[in-house]
């Protein structure tokens, strides 16, 4: 949600500009699966930046054991991940929530930047991609769109 602060008399009666919008961050329930140690410490970072925190799944058999334990909002997924990758663990996601409003919103993250890629993780039933190096305006993009889920 983006608050808008209005601009009016100042109590010395001059006009204040209007500031900045003010984003206020939801406490939207996140998992991030990620099995490389470097890009989870970035992408947390960023995500603290941003005023998210989230779970930690270093490979898609996590993932799924996670999501069985507690439901979240949003999964960032990498593709290429050891013993289960973010494909076959979007998949068996669908399958587990079929029909369900509590399917998480799955967001494909990966360095794959072929052309192709993008259509491959949303045939895979994720609902949207980010590449990496990961942008904190990339991210936080991807996340509000989650919000606006239909």
């Amino acid at each position: 949600m983006v608050q808008k602060q209005r601009g009016g008399p100042a109590a010395d009666g001059k006009t204040v500009a209007p500031a900045a919008p003010v984003i206020t961050p939801r406490a939207e329930r996140l998992l991030l699966a990620e099995d490389n140690v470097v890009n989870q410490k970035v992408a947390l970072a960023l995500l603290h930046k941003l005023g998210f925190r989230a779970d930690l799944a270093a490979n898609g058999l996590e993932v799924l054991a996670a999501v069985e334990r507690q439901p979240y909002d949003v999964i960032l997924m990498d593709v290429q991940m050891p013993e289960m990758d973010g494909l076959e663990a979007a998949r068996r996601l669908g399958q587990l929530h079929s029909g369900s409003s509590r399917r998480p919103w799955i967001i494909a993250v990966t360095a794959n930047a072929m052309q192709g890629d993008r259509e491959q993780c949303l045939a895979a039933g994720m609902d949207d991609y980010i590449s990496k190096p990961i942008k904190s305006d990339d991210l936080l993009a991807a996340i509000m769109r989650s919000r606006h889920r239909g």
